[in-house]
């Protein structure tokens, strides 16, 4: 698990097509929607919201995360 990511960081994750790679745009500590999906964060259980290298963005769970 990744800890105490920051705007910037490179990380890596795994997805459907295998593993993709980004970075960290914002840590989301509220509830909010990413394309049609709603995202539950909170400031008990944020989540982050990465954009891969083709620009698509997604939030992901601290822990689904791997610094690169």
């Amino acid at each position: 698990m990744a800890k105490s990511l920051k705007a910037g960081d490179k990380v890596s994750w795994s997805s459907h097509g295998g593993e993709a790679h980004g970075k960290v745009v914002r840590k989301l500590e509220k509830p909010t929607t990413i394309k049609g999906h709603k995202v539950a964060a909170s400031r008990d259980k944020p989540e982050y919201l990465v954009e891969t290298e083709k620009g698509k963005r997604a939030a992901h769970k601290p822990g689904a995360l791997k610094r690169d």
